[in-house]
């Protein structure tokens, strides 16, 4: 059986620098940082007192209010997203098959917020369970493709991909999957995260996951510094048309780029530790190259999962030195987390969206807030460090990884 080929057809962005693509990409290329001290709720007792929350976002200018209260802040900005993604791609919802139409989703937590404000209402009652009718419909993972193909009519495959931080890179791949195969057309995938909660925040600091910069929020996260302490919290969403080829040549779609690949592995190490190694991340680069039917030489842009933290950062990079040889020292690699913060479920998805642009503009967004040179880290490995780097990309890599060991990885190809 001959695979389909699949291709890139609209983008939707909802971050911490920039509520629309224009506005993120202007974010990406400037350097920008989305971290500031937390405005959601008091952070006084807690260790960490930032984060990278929305700016100037008001769900209400795209939902109107009595649909926004049914839904969680997930749910609200998987809504947004993919809106701005299906208005891209000029999908004429009138005349295409919706059965042939999915909706394939990421997000690693889901509904936080409304699980949290539920439990603490019923804790400082009386003890009767009033809990309010839509708190399980607000706060399943699932729900966020539900209301996607519930607004739109989208009635292909629809589902949420649960993989930690790795959610909505499995979500691409999986869309990809299943365009490849021939059972659908189009798919909006991407994935949508809103866990800058109470719980959150204490959650990943229980684990000391989080970096506690305090005194300067917007230099915190710092992939590769020899000084990070912990990644930066995110919140947003980032939505992309997958489309069969020949379905978006026929009705004369602006292509941005081809989807050639999907790789995924375990690390069957560690619950929340990445294999020092990097064991698991070779085999899913591997993989993935193996499932565009690339070669190593062939990509010229990496942008990694480098979160911040002081292990996997390091073991990262080892295993894009060994799957790359010496070619590695010649790819740009950036952590754009650096100035986005780590979006958890919705990471891949807008890093996705960073590699096509980069291939779109021939830039390649910079890691930001680097002064101290790793010693554990290769120095002549290109980090693309705190400018922009022009660049023709003409194949671009997103890895994204996630408690649990899950390991994803996605491959795209500039179209001539």
């Amino acid at each position: 059986m001959e695979l389909k080929r699949v291709v890139v057809t609209g983008l939707g962005a909802l971050t911490p620098i920039g509520n629309t693509i224009p506005e993120y990409w202007e974010g990406l290329i400037n350097g920008k940082s989305g971290a500031a001290p937390i405005t959601y709720f008091d952070t006084e007792k807690f260790k960490t007192k930032f984060a990278c929350e929305l700016k100037n976002f008001n769900v209400q200018d795209f939902i109107n209010r009595k649909d926004a209260r049914k839904m969680d802040r997930f749910t609200q900005y998987a809504m947004v997203a993919s809106d701005e993604a299906i208005a891209d791609s000029k999908l004429n919802l009138d005349e295409v098959d919706k059965l042939r139409v999915g909706v394939i989703w990421g997000a690693g937590i889901g509904g936080l917020e409304t699980f949290q404000n539920e439990v603490l209402n019923y804790a400082e009652g009386d003890g009767s369970p009033r809990f309010n009718p839509f708190f399980i419909p607000k706060m399943i993972a699932d729900i966020a493709p539900g209301n996607i193909s519930i607004k739109n009519g989208f009635m292909g495959p629809n589902y949420t991909t649960v993989s930690a931080c790795a959610s909505s890179a499995n979500a691409m791949i999986d869309a990809l999957n299943y365009i490849r195969l021939g059972h659908c057309d189009v798919i909006v995938t991407g994935g949508s995260e809103a866990a800058v909660t109470i719980a959150g925040m204490g959650g990943f600091n229980a684990m000391h996951a989080l970096s506690t910069r305090n005194d300067n929020p917007q230099s915190a996260s710092r992939p590769f510094d020899a000084n990070r302490d912990g990644f930066v919290l995110g919140e947003g969403a980032g939505a992309l048309i997958l489309e069969e080829y020949e379905h978006a040549k026929a009705r004369g779609a602006k292509i941005y780029a081809e989807v050639v690949g999907g790789g995924m592995s375990s690390d069957a190490h560690h619950m929340t530790a990445p294999h020092p190694e990097g064991i698991g991340v070779v085999a899913v680069m591997k993989n993935c190259l193996d499932n565009a039917g690339l070669k190593p030489e062939d990509v010229d842009a990496i942008n990694t999962h480098g979160t911040s933290t002081p292990l996997g950062d390091v073991a990262e990079l080892k295993a894009i030195s060994k799957v790359f040889g010496n070619h590695a020292k010649t790819i740009n690699i950036n952590s754009t987390k650096s100035m986005t913060g780590h979006l958890l479920g919705a990471a891949g998805a807008i890093e996705a969206i960073s590699s096509i642009l980069s291939m779109q503009h021939g830039i390649v967004p910079p890691t930001i807030n680097h002064t101290t040179v790793d010693e554990n880290i290769d120095p002549e490995l290109n980090l693309t460090l705190n400018v922009p780097q022009k660049r023709d990309i003409k194949v671009a890599m997103s890895n994204t990884f996630g408690f649990g060991g899950h390991n994803a990885c996605i491959l795209f190809k500039k179209i001539d």
